[in-house]
């Protein structure tokens, strides 16, 4: 108890400094982006904050709810604008949002929990990438961080028998789970049965790369946030990796095609994966 104590007033104080210091005159977020991983949930974020009435977090995947919860409710929001801050903003604008993303939420059932009882009325916004892309995408990461050493095919080979023997107790969380955290459906019931549908929003990686103005007009809707045309799109976390095996993509299509569905039902959406 007393190291937990020590190490949630040495994170706020120390690391976090003025911002540790005046966390009380902070506010919580509005918004989180919660999932998915490597979607463009970064991108994503920082087009909701180039919008004029929206103070950006102290930084990208803040990680509280899940890894640093640890660490307290003042450290988490000495993340954040302060009450005047905020009030500026209101006084120019007329509106003010402040939010996080943390793609890692997405599967966590306990920051699921955390996040409805710290912020019961936050927006939740999820982004879903096509699951083959985002398979392989999430492999290559792996590859990159010296964290993987099997072929891309033999990871799949793998993941594929675990999700028989397990499919009831799948853990997302495990590392080599490419293929289980593209399972998208099973991982946002929990988000359903925890927050009324009308606080959580969907798009696909899809969406926005080919609408990037429509949809993000949907989103700044959704945040009950007036209209605003962003200048331009930089996507974020942009990585160049050999292309997919076309035999291994077919392969890919056909095995999501039924989760997509289960998906696809549980949003209303339908994101056009399976054509």
């Amino acid at each position: 108890m007393f190291h937990k104590k020590f190490s949630s007033i040495y994170h706020r104080f120390f690391n976090r400094g003025w911002s540790g210091i005046t966390a009380s005159s902070r506010v919580l977020p509005n918004f989180i982006i919660a999932g998915t991983v490597r979607s463009g949930t970064t991108s994503l974020y920082n087009y909701i904050c180039n919008h004029p009435s929206v103070l950006p977090a102290a930084y990208d995947e803040i990680g509280f709810f899940d890894s640093n919860f640890q660490l307290g409710t003042m450290w988490y929001r000495s993340m954040f604008p302060t009450k005047t801050q905020m009030e500026s903003i209101q006084e120019k604008t007329n509106f003010c949002l402040t939010g996080e993303d943390t793609p890692f939420y997405f599967w966590n059932e306990d920051a699921i929990k955390r996040i409805s009882k710290l912020i019961p009325n936050a927006k939740i916004i999820m982004i879903f990438r096509n699951p083959v892309d985002r398979t392989y995408s999430n492999y290559q990461l792996g590859k990159r961080e010296n964290n993987e050493n099997l072929s891309f095919e033999k990871t799949i080979e793998i993941e594929k028998e675990i999700i028989k023997k397990e499919f009831k107790k799948l853990d997302f969380s495990k590392p080599r789970t490419y293929l289980i955290k593209s399972l998208y459906y099973l991982q946002l019931k929990n988000w359903l049965t925890t927050f009324s549908k009308n606080q959580l929003y969907f798009l696909s990686t899809e969406q926005l790369a080919s609408k990037p103005n429509e949809t993000m007009s949907g989103i700044f809707n959704f945040l009950e946030l007036p209209q605003y045309t962003l200048p331009k799109f930089k996507k974020e976390k942009q990585a160049i990796y050999p292309e997919m095996n076309n035999h291994t993509r077919k392969d890919l299509l056909e095995f999501f095609k039924s989760y997509n569905n289960e998906l696809f039902s549980l949003i209303g959406q339908d994101f056009l994966w399976n054509k």
